[in-house]
Order: structure tokens, then sequence, then C-alpha cells
């Protein structure tokens, strides 16, 4: 489990003799689960070849404001590449980069790009010994610093000047481990463990037919992303669905029928601290399957059914440290009916959807929510993507918390 996973990180090169060492951090990240693109000075690429990245990272590599091709001129946007980043790393830093970022000086594209970065940045220093230990070197890292940004300390061992002392770069491991165990430290779900149910749940009729229903799953895997992004270990039990997780934080149980997502959900509800149950599990399931296919007959068919077992109630009779919360679809009385919902199933937040929301509802990429709390407080928020839905539901959960 990494908490790089899923990151989308940027990595400044500068002109060092350290620069080979991006290609280690470069498979590293990947192998991490994380996004790569790298912007190298003009100068670093006689250290390391952009090829050589651009390989790696599976990106184009960026060193200029602008790339020639036979046709026409591309822009390399810094501001772009500065808001993608969930995480900026320099590495190597050298004294010279390190002197332009302490003052705003802009005079390549990495600079600009760095000076363009919502995100955290990290920096990396590799110099010789004499010049880490230059007094004007320990004022730029006390300045950048200042700025908020995390300095990365170089290891002490044999130089290119074959010195031995301070100024090494960091091993591409230690890089790595440095930067999960920062953000880690920075996250609010940090130890938490989440379980999610996501998907629909198929009731067989016979070994072809099934009653279903059309929910996509695509609600309920946003929601263990954004979970997993927020620190958390994460159990997500799916019901049939093409979406699949590769973020190695989301451990993704599959199961087929809404007994199989009791189970499962009881395995591990008694371990968890949050538990959200986003799965459409059908509410019937035939009294008994046919072990042999059905054939049509012109007379009518009956089927009888009985209720499935009610998953969420049963995890809110038993709840104890758990913060549960539900999802309610409604077509009228939208809000008395999920305030209902709530009571009855002991839950500390409802998700109220509407099907009289265009956008909202089964499928679609888009949702629309108004969140309910356990004392009856109502927010309600605008159509937005999934993943900003997912976002704003464990807002509140986590404000809830108070962690």
């Amino acid at each position: 489990m990494s908490v790089l996973s899923g990151k989308n990180v940027l990595l400044g090169v500068t002109a060092g003799i350290a620069a080979y060492k991006t290609a280690f951090l470069v498979r590293l990240f990947i192998k991490a689960g994380a996004n790569v693109q790298v912007v190298m000075t003009p100068a670093s690429k006689d250290f390391v070849t952009p090829l050589t990245l651009s390989t790696l990272s599976k990106n184009p590599v960026h060193s200029t404001f602008y790339d020639k091709n036979e046709e026409n001129e591309l822009w390399n946007s810094h501001v772009e590449l500065g808001l993608w980043a969930d995480l900026m790393l320099i590495a190597p830093t050298t004294a010279n980069t390190m002197a332009k970022m302490a003052n705003g000086t802009c005079d390549n594209l990495l600079m600009a790009t760095y000076l363009s970065a919502k995100s955290i940045v990290y920096f990396a220093p590799a110099m010789d010994l004499d010049m880490f230990k230059h007094t004007t070197t320990n004022q730029n890292i006390k300045i950048l610093q200042s700025y908020g940004n995390v300095f990365i300390p170089p290891e002490s061992g044999e130089l290119a000047s074959g010195l031995i002392g301070e100024g090494r770069m960091a091993e591409p491991e230690k890089i790595i481990a440095f930067i999960e165990q920062d953000l880690l430290s920075n996250l609010p779900l940090k130890g938490k463990k989440v379980l999610i149910t996501a998907g629909p749940t198929f009731e067989a009729i016979d070994p072809v037919r099934f009653i279903g229903n059309h929910s996509s799953g695509k609600m309920g895997f946003a929601l263990a992303e954004e979970a997993a992004q927020q620190g958390a270990e994460v159990i997500l039990i799916t019901g049939p669905t093409s979406k699949v997780t590769n973020n190695i934080a989301i451990k993704q149980i599959d199961i087929v029928s809404a007994e199989e997502m009791y189970l499962a959900t009881h395995q591990f509800f008694k371990q968890v601290d949050i538990a959200i149950f986003a799965a459409a599990v059908a509410d019937y399931t035939p009294l008994t399957k046919s072990t042999q296919k059905i054939k049509k007959k012109e007379s009518i068919l009956h089927i009888d059914l009985k209720p499935t077992k009610d998953i969420l109630a049963s995890a809110g009779k038993i709840k104890e440290q758990q913060f549960l919360v539900g999802f309610a679809l409604e077509t009228n009385n939208e809000i008395k009916n999920a305030i209902d919902k709530l009571k009855r199933k002991n839950l500390d937040l409802i998700v109220l959807n509407s099907l009289q929301d265009k956008g909202a509802g089964f499928k679609t990429d888009t949702n629309k929510i108004t969140l309910i709390d356990n004392k009856e407080n109502i927010t309600t928020f605008e159509l937005k993507s999934k993943k900003e839905v997912a976002h704003d539901i464990f807002n509140e959960i986590i404000k809830k918390l108070n962690v």
C-alpha cells in the first residue's frame, strides 16, 4: 500500500551529476502507482536524456516553453503543469536552482512551473561538500522551508569531487519513503479503516437470468478512491460492474448476490472506523432458484420473491465506534423519506439522491446530493462529477469526526 497511488507527481530535474538517479526515481513513483510528468532544465539533459525519462514515465518530457516540430510550435503551459500536480519534487536541486527558487528567479520552464505550483513542493539538494556547507546555501534552504517547501536532507558519502561528506542526494528509495511518510503524517484518515459497498447485486432466477438494477458502481468506486487519497485503508465490496481499481490502498472484494454482500460486509464491519453503503442492493431475491434454464412458454411465468437481508439496517444494529453512512435514492417526498431511513437504520449521515434531478442516479458520471446528519442538519450541493461528490462526502465525514 502506498499513499502515492493515484497521485500526480511532477518531477523537476536540474543539472547535477545526481540527475542519473532520476531514472530510478521515476520507476519507483510508477511502481507506487503514481502518475509522473517530468520537467527538466536545459542543462540537465547533459546528465540524463529526456528519452529515458519519457520512456519510464510514459509521458513527454518538457524542458522549454515550446516544442518545435515540422508543422508548428507546441506551447508547454507551466500553469497547467503546476495545477496538474498533487505534489512536486525537484531532484536533484542544485545550489543554483535553490538560489533561484529562494529569490523567485524565473528563467526556465522548471522555475516557471515551480512558481505556478499549487501543491506541496519537495526539494532534494545535491552538491559538493563545501557548496552545501556554504552560508548562502544554508540561508536558501531556510528561506525555501519558510515558503512551505519540504527539505529532503542529503546524505553523507563519497561525492563526485572525491571528497567525503554531506551533499550527496538522498537515494531514490529514501526519497520515496520520506515523501510517503510526510504525506501520511498530514492525511486526515491516516490509520483509519473504511468499508464501502458499491454496484448492484444480481439475484439469480436460473443459471442464465437474474434480477438486478442499473447501478454502475461509479459512486462507490469514487468514494473508495477518495478514502484512499485521504490516507485510509479501504475495503471495497462491489457487486457485478465493469469497474476495477488499481489503487493498492484499496482491497476490492467482488460479490454477486445480496447474501454474498451481507456476509462480506459482516466479515469486516467490526474492524472498520467508517462504513459507507453506496451499493444498490436488490430488495428481493427469488424464493427458489431453478437449476436449469427456464424455457419460454406461452403462459405467464410466476416467480415467488422473498426479501433480501437489510445489510445497512443490520450494520446499524451492531455499530459501536463506526461512523455509518447510507444512501437514499428517492423519487418523491425525498427529504422526509431520507430522514425516516436515517433514523430507522441508526445512521450518522445519509446521502440523498433524487431521480428527479437530471444528471443524478445510475450510470451517470455526475451526481447531485443532499447530506443529512443525525441531527437533521441538511446540506445541499450542486450537480458535480462523482469524484467531486465523493470529496464533498468525505469532507463532511472528516468534519463530523474532528480528524
